[in-house]
């Protein structure tokens, strides 16, 4: 299996990375964590891994110059960059040295990882064989992400795959026959941001992608995530990155 090492310094994401899929399902096992760039860089020299995961933004020593650095020592690990949604410039600087992939944090989905994982498995495969099984040590972190209530999990999983749509605290609140009150006290209790707000950076992070891998105009963006009206989209989209899209857009390229 290949060797994976994450590099994260809030703890809290570090955990959520490892238990949102089942590694092995996808020819992966997690080796090694570190929180930050220069922890990472010393357990690479006695160990290259095959895929690194790490936070763009660290102290000490960030995401980017841990590529950097690991570049320059000649190992050829893969990376896949854990990014919020204005850190552009690094995600450039990422992108030049080589980074396969990026994901954005506030909006990580099992299908991001997922699709990311297949990615890199395709590439590593074609580069060289798969090591031995037993020559690889098992961290033996396989569980599925696992949030302790049963309706926060089908809201989750419904604005993931229905962000596009028309969606309310009060549609929402049907969908698990629960209390309007209810879900927006037990969303923001558990995930620390009201069920609206959280709905708008899953909006944004798509809408992201958009602006990145396409040539949609910023109406369509707008419309394909759900706003359908664009002062409202601009407005939402400059709250949550601190710019307008067509500046955003800009600044990428």
């Amino acid at each position: 299996m290949w060797k994976v090492m994450i590099v994260e310094d809030e703890v809290f994401v570090r955990e959520s990375v490892k238990e949102l899929i089942r590694w092995e399902e996808m020819n992966f096992t997690l080796v090694a964590e570190a929180g930050d760039g220069l922890e990472a860089l010393e357990l690479m020299k006695k160990e290259p891994p095959d895929l690194v995961i790490t936070d763009i933004m660290m102290p000490g020593m960030d995401g980017v110059e841990l590529l950097k650095e690991a570049r320059k020592a000649g190992m050829t690990s893969k990376f896949v960059m854990l990014t919020c949604m204005g850190d552009f410039e690094h995600m450039r600087q990422a992108m030049e040295y080589g980074a396969s992939n990026y994901i954005l944090k506030l909006s990580m989905s099992v299908n991001d990882l997922r699709e990311t994982l297949s990615k890199i498995n395709k590439e590593l495969t074609l580069a060289k064989p798969l090591p031995d099984k037993a020559h690889v040590r098992n961290s033996g972190v396989t569980s599925e992400r696992n949030i302790s209530h049963p309706e926060l999990n089908k809201i989750l999983t419904y604005i993931e795959q229905n962000y596009d749509k028309d969606i309310s605290v009060k549609s929402l609140a049907r969908y698990v026959m629960m209390g309007e009150n209810y879900v927006s006290a037990l969303f923001k209790k558990k995930m620390g941001t009201t069920l609206i707000h959280y709905l708008h950076e899953v909006r944004v992070n798509q809408a992201i992608r958009y602006l990145l891998e396409t040539e949609l105009t910023i109406h369509e963006v707008g419309m394909k995530v759900g706003f359908v009206n664009d002062n409202y989209f601009i407005k939402i989209f400059k709250r949550c990155t601190g710019t307008t899209p067509s500046q955003y857009r800009q600044n990428l390229k």
